[in-house]
């Protein structure tokens, strides 16, 4: 219990911070955002700046200090503010449009990726000297090392241009009415070759941290002590080696899902997937500011969240933890 609430006032405190950064940066940022949309509409005389202004919210003669108590206020009620680039939308609406599809697309590539790749790193740990484990981590290994959006571009190249098997991009067809099988099916079509460039790209990692845990874990005495008492290979494998070796990965699954949005930039470009990364580009390109704050807030309290779960989760799986905590 004392190992749960320092962790638990770490993340509250973290959450602290993160707000407090949140607030003042995108305040210390070159450039009128104001300036910058009164640039991109025609036919809006420059006197309509300050309506501009006061319209979204940027008027205020506050002291800073009262802003930032406003700031924190709105926040707890979920008052974000308004879209500048797509106004008069709440910036909590614009996110919940885009998370559903980043969460869907990145969480369950991200997932799909740790399993395999988790699976395979421990057989080819168990059965390293075959050449098929050789073969296997080289394969993925050099896979690994392509970038996202360029290993993203062949499969669109080949698979989508050439072979036609996919789309090229989106995220649904048009034309499909919306909520409807076949709108359904679009978007599972529209998502197979970006989910395989996520899967594909990152199971070279998960296979390599695995592996090198294992191989790790199987040096240790008490494996060599369990094979002398004659216990199953298959329970040494699973219960005893893979269990210990797994622990490392759990923390690096957890961060892993929490940078899905970060992750999610480049790939979502490529696609233009209307996720969280794609929408952070577009905010930063149009100064949204309060967009890009909810974003990297969403992205704080999404990384924090994650590595507090794989803290109580790893306390579960390694009793030293909790004796340490004690």
């Amino acid at each position: 219990m004392k190992y749960f609430l320092r962790k638990l006032g770490m993340l509250l405190f973290t959450l602290f911070v993160a707000l407090t950064i949140n607030f003042f940066l995108p305040r210390l940022m070159p450039g009128d955002p104001a300036q910058a949309l009164l640039g991109k509409m025609e036919n809006i005389p420059p006197e309509q700046l300050d309506s501009l202004r006061a319209a979204f919210g940027l008027d205020s003669q506050e002291p800073l200090p009262l802003q930032y108590v406003h700031y924190l206020g709105n926040t707890l009620r979920g008052n974000f503010g308004v879209s500048f680039s797509r106004f008069p939308m709440p910036v909590a609406e614009v996110m919940r449009i885009a998370i559903p599809w980043t969460l869907a697309l990145m969480g369950i590539s991200t997932i799909l990726s740790f399993i395999i790749g988790t699976g395979l790193g421990i057989l080819a740990a168990w059965r390293r000297e075959t050449r098929l484990a050789s073969l296997t981590v080289g394969v993925f290994s050099f896979i690994r090392s392509f970038p996202y959006f360029w290993f993203g571009l062949v499969l669109i190249y080949f698979l989508a241009f050439k072979l036609r098997l996919f789309p090229i991009g989106g995220a649904y067809a048009v034309e499909a009415t919306r909520g409807s099988a076949a709108w359904w099916l679009s978007v599972l079509d529209h998502g197979i070759l970006p989910a395989l460039t996520i899967c594909i790209s990152s199971i070279g990692a998960w296979l390599l941290t695995m592996r090198n845990n294992m191989i790790n874990v199987l040096a240790e005495d008490y494996i060599l002590v369990a094979m002398a008492k004659g216990l199953p290979l298959r329970r040494i494998r699973s219960l005893y080696a893979a269990r210990n070796a797994i622990l490392p990965s759990v923390t690096g699954f957890a961060m892993s899902l929490a940078f899905i949005v970060g992750g999610g930039l480049v790939t979502e470009m490529v696609f233009s997937y209307p996720g969280v990364g794609y929408m952070l580009y577009q905010a930063v390109n149009a100064k949204d500011y309060p967009l890009m704050q909810i974003i990297f807030l969403f992205i704080a309290a999404s990384v924090l969240v994650a590595n507090f779960i794989a803290d109580i989760v790893v306390m579960f799986l390694d009793p030293r933890v909790r004796d340490g905590a004690k």
